[in-house]
């Protein structure tokens, strides 16, 4: 499981590095959506926090998408 993130943490991440973040936090979601129906979730806030930090990564692309927030400085290593 991963911990809760920042709107601030996620405006340094690139599009791809969110857009992977997406695809594993709605993986998980299903796992705790599927875990809720057959009665074995014990953290029933879980849910509610990646369905938060779904929101939350959205939100910054949507920023990014219409231009009130700019794109990091790429890192060439």
């Amino acid at each position: 499981m991963s911990k809760v993130v920042s709107a601030h943490e996620l405006r340094g991440l690139s599009r791809d590095q969110l857009n992977a973040k997406v695809v594993e936090l709605k993986e998980e979601l299903f796992g705790l959506r599927f875990q809720a129906a057959t009665g074995q979730l014990e953290t029933h806030g879980r849910l509610r926090a990646v369905r938060k930090d779904i929101a939350r990564i959205y939100t910054v692309l949507q920023e990014r998408n219409l231009g009130i927030v700019d794109e990091p400085a790429v890192e060439e290593k």
